[in-house]
């Protein structure tokens, strides 16, 4: 014990302001990292390397094991090595996250914010009309991002977006109710597209099982771009809406008219304090 304070004191001499910096700055990293990780599949294999190498460093420790801990020391950069290959995708959207940083605030025109305003009522009159039908929708709606690469999956249509235009695609049973229509401002480049499913374990923690491949569309597509996701419930007629890998559900004509304002014109919302009210909802799943 006499020992162990001694030691600690010791550490405790040798630290000065440049120390503590330097702690916070990895620390900082370790925090971002794991809240980056944070209800993705990504999380399972952490946990799981963690464990590993907690147990095998306590093993080699307590236990005289030449061989075994000579086999440790030899594979372990091996491991490192295939940390990038294993965790991929995240670091792609992280990457792509870091590229974006900046540039997802844009002066619009009058015109240009004209045509969103139009957008989003026509969206908002789809989404309330085919939730009180309990037709199953998924409207992306392109922001900065290119979605070319899934607009290609789909029939290209390059329409003016109105509301019956909408209603129309998603009717049941129709060439184009089984897939996203991409609407980029007010023209509806393409419908019955493949999005990209969600590996994420959000839904998974939902204490219902009423959402399904249309959902895990929307958080998919929302994890792999800036798009915003609109999904009506085929089940329950509910809406949500996806963006950044988060969904909030259960949306009423109001409140998905302001969430959609708020991200199309964030400037003008933070002025009125829009965002003080609105903007944790944006990351945060309800139940």
């Amino acid at each position: 014990m006499t020992e162990l304070f001694s030691n600690l004191i010791f550490i405790f001499q040798r630290i000065n302001p440049l120390s503590i910096i330097d702690i916070g700055l990895v620390t900082l990293v370790f925090f971002s990292l794991l809240n980056f990780l944070r209800d993705t599949q990504a999380m399972v294999l952490v946990r799981g390397a963690i464990l590993i190498m907690v147990l095998l460093s306590v093993l080699t420790a307590v236990v005289d094991l030449p061989a075994f801990s000579w086999l440790v020391r030899t594979t372990l950069p091996a491991l490192l090595l295939a940390i990038p290959v294993i965790f991929a995708p995240e670091i792609r959207r992280a990457l792509e996250r870091i590229g974006r940083a900046g540039t997802f605030i844009r002066s619009n025109s009058r015109s240009e914010d004209d045509e969103i305003n139009e957008a989003i009522q026509a969206i908002v009159s789809a989404s309330a009309r085919l939730a009180s039908r309990q037709h199953g929708a998924l409207i992306i709606l392109q922001r900065l991002d290119s979605l070319d690469e899934y607009v290609s999956t789909g029939v290209r249509l390059d329409a003016r977006l109105t509301p019956e235009l909408l209603l129309q695609v998603f009717y049941p049973n129709t060439p184009l109710h089984d897939g996203a229509v991409i609407i980029d401002k007010m023209r509806v480049l393409a419908g019955a597209c493949v999005m990209p499913l969600s590996a994420s374990g959000i839904l998974t923690h939902s204490p219902e099982r009423q959402m399904g491949l249309r959902h895990r569309a929307a958080l998919g597509i929302s994890e792999a771009s800036d798009a915003i996701a609109v999904v009506v419930s085929e089940e329950t007629g509910s809406i949500s809406i996806a963006h950044a890998g988060r969904i909030i559900r259960r949306l009423d004509s109001e409140r998905l008219e302001n969430i959609l304002s708020a991200f199309y014109r964030p400037t003008e919302q933070q002025s009125k304090g829009f965002f003080q009210r609105h903007f944790p909802y944006l990351f945060k799943m309800e139940d």
